[in-house]
């Protein structure tokens, strides 16, 4: 009887030598005459234990990691194709605590299928949104989006439905679905496991997308660092087309959509909508004006529905559920779940799936077993290089939007980035203004000058040159950046700065009354 064994085929995986691994599998097997049939999923987000291997058993499936060549051999001893002690055992991969405890919404069938098996899609809820919605009116399709309560998850948190439903009122001979896959925030990789991992879900997102608003053509902006991601989507859009999942008429139902792949020229700020839009358009990527809006002069000229694609592969489920299911999930106006990504200096790295109201203090104890050097945690940094740094009186607020926003925070993508005492917060929050300085397009004066400033203003706070007068100047060219920049790259840029400097100023060699004191 053959057995089945999964060694993912992530990125994270393959760094840490994922593929070696699944070769001396492969080997090993055949030299002692075993049927084993090895299958590449994706990963299950538990980077620390990567390679993870799993072995399918009766119980179901076991887990061992993380796997080195070199213990293979040692696990065909002990017997782990039938789920066998070991070492590396880690007991029913379901029962782990850092996966039984999360609600696992979007990225439920991640590392659980082939990604490329569109039969393993299809055996766990795949294209059942798809075709719900081609027998639903497309207005009905976006009433489905407004009533779950979908909110962008590349950052700026806009509701996906009021999108959906201004493209789809605005007439025109071709419109454009656009999925931003250009992941550039530090501690951010749902969108490239998603796209390694589960890429039919994010197809059938953007098809869903293109029957409710009326586009027939789709591209996927995919960051030119991702190329498994991107040989990912291109082989399932060739697997979908075939199928009839994707063409000049999906399924046999009129309905017409054509995707390809963008790769996008390693800019930070083409994840901005429309710079990314004159990107795909062959220029250069450079911020756009707004209005219009993109969902009334977006590609080429024509309305274009633009979404991250966490939001759009949230979107087959919804439509298969119902909205009221994916609504059900949450706090306030954050409904559904935000795959969160645990990075820097923590224990146990990897993405957690949760609906909105978590804190971080459980996700950087409960789930990411506290700091990697044992040490204290200092900051966290929510929402990537343009996010505020967090103390430790702030991590027990809900994740949730308005909460972030009230204390000056951001969710953002939902990357975590987090330091430990060790971190000196003045060379961070220089890092950002410097980060700014480099990635800035240009064309705003608050974004292109105030960040070299920003740089130059910081190093004299830091050298003690007239610091108090040099504080207030910071303050002063924050402000300017957020209310003056033409985007968020100038706009967001002073969070990370600020927080910084408030919850932090003896990192500057500010000494505070109440220290003082002390």
């Amino acid at each position: 009887m053959s057995i089945t064994v999964y060694v993912p085929r992530d990125s994270a995986a393959l760094a840490v030598g994922a593929d070696r691994v699944a070769r001396r599998i492969a080997e090993e097997a055949a030299r002692r005459g075993l049927d084993v049939q090895l299958v590449r999923n994706g990963s299950r987000g538990l980077f620390w234990l990567e390679p993870l291997v799993e072995v399918g058993t009766p119980a179901g499936r076991v887990a061992y990691g993380p796997v080195t060549v070199t213990d293979v051999a040692g696990l065909f001893d002990a017997g782990f194709l039938a789920g066998a002690a070991h070492a590396l055992h880690l007991g029913l991969t379901d029962e782990i605590p850092y996966l039984k405890k999360q609600e696992r919404v979007t990225f439920a069938r991640m590392g659980i299928t082939d990604p490329l098996s569109l039969a393993d899609y299809q055996a766990l809820e795949g294209y059942a949104g798809l075709r719900r919605a081609l027998a639903m009116a497309p207005a009905d399709i976006v009433q489905q989006m407004l009533d779950s309560g979908l909110r962008g998850r590349g950052g700026a948190a806009f509701p996906a439905g009021i999108k959906w439903k201004t493209v789809l009122a605005t007439s025109a001979a071709q419109k454009y679905i656009v999925c931003n896959a250009d992941e550039g925030d530090s501690g951010t990789f749902s969108d490239r496991m998603t796209m390694e991992g589960d890429p039919f879900m994010l197809i059938e997102g953007m098809t869903i997308a293109g029957i409710a608003t009326g586009a027939t053509q789709g591209y996927v902006y995919v960051r030119s660092e991702y190329p498994h991601a991107i040989a990912a989507l291109n082989a399932a859009i060739a697997r979908a087309e075939a199928a009839g999942f994707l063409g000049e008429d999906i399924l046999g139902s009129g309905h017409a959509f054509r995707l390809e792949v963008r790769k996008g020229a390693g800019s930070y700020v083409c994840g901005e909508e429309t710079a990314l839009l004159e990107s795909l358009e062959g220029k250069r990527g450079i911020v756009r004006a707004k209005p219009p809006l993109p969902a009334i002069e977006g590609l080429f000229g024509q309305p274009t529905l633009i979404n991250n694609v966490i939001t759009l592969a949230s979107v087959p489920l919804i439509l298969a559920r119902g909205a009221e299911f994916y609504r059900d999930f949450g706090v306030g106006r954050s409904r559904g779940t935000l795959p969160m990504q645990l990075a820097g200096n923590i224990k146990h790295g990897g993405l957690v799936e949760k609906a909105f109201g978590v804190t971080l203090r459980e996700l950087l104890y409960d789930y990411g077993g506290g700091s990697a050097s044992g040490r204290p945690i200092k900051a966290v940094q929510v929402g990537g290089p343009l996010g505020a740094y967090l103390p430790e009186s702030q991590w027990d607020l809900p994740l949730d939007y308005e909460a972030y926003a009230a204390v000056g925070g951001t969710v953002g993508h939902g990357g975590i980035v987090v330091h430990d005492d060790t971190a000196d917060l003045s060379k961070l929050a220089r890092y950002a203004m410097e980060f700014c300085a480099i990635e800035s397009c240009g064309k705003c004066t608050p974004c292109r000058i105030g960040s070299t400033r920003g740089v130059e203003v910081i190093d004299k706070i830091r050298a003690d040159q007239n610091r108090p007068q040099q504080v207030i100047l910071l303050r002063d060219l924050c402000n300017t950046m957020v209310h003056g920049s033409l985007c968020a790259m100038g706009g967001m840029t002073p969070f990370p700065v600020l927080s910084a400097l408030d919850h932090f100023p003896e990192d500057f060699g500010i000494v505070t009354p109440d220290r003082e004191a002390a």
